[in-house]
């Protein structure tokens, strides 16, 4: 299996702003898509990557929180709950971070590479990424959302 790292478009791209196609072909090129996605992922230190944040019109994206690898493919948000209030950045917006109001418990409906159905909650983190994800795919950014913008430091 070869996986490639992809390179990673930044603010100010039109692909950024455009609404995601659905996935009709669970093939061996989303395979290799997904397991792109999850490598530039991990490159990059972020918490999650969408499809058009490498340049693909296609409603993919994936989120790896303490080790533990979630593929949204088609993905709705089904439920939230609750709210929270936290420092938020996007790999295609490097360096910059904003608080911003999301929902504190997201219940998100998708499938996986296979074409199976699956249903995930997460809180905290993982309620953000969810969010922030799927936003992506509506040719969304988390910037439109910031309330104030901050200065975080890096490790």
């Amino acid at each position: 299996m070869v996986m490639a790292i992809r390179n990673i478009v930044t603010f100010g791209d039109d692909v950024l702003t455009k609404k995601c196609r659905p996935v009709e072909k669970f093939d061996d090129r989303l395979n290799d898509l997904v397991n792109d996605l999850f490598e530039t992922l991990y490159k990059s230190g972020g918490a999650g990557l969408a499809a058009p944040q490498v340049g693909i019109l296609r409603r993919i994206a994936v989120i790896d929180i303490d080790e533990n690898p979630i593929e949204l493919i088609n993905p709705e948000i089904i439920s939230t709950e609750g709210s929270q209030t936290g420092a938020e950045g996007c790999l295609s917006n490097p360096g910059k971070y904003g608080i911003v109001t999301r929902p504190q418990k997201v219940t998100v409906r998708a499938q996986d590479r296979k074409g199976q159905w699956h249903e995930y909650t997460g809180e905290d983190l993982l309620a953000r990424a969810f969010c922030h994800e799927t936003e992506h795919l509506d040719g969304k950014m988390f910037m439109d959302l910031v309330e104030e913008w901050v200065e975080i430091e890096q490790q």
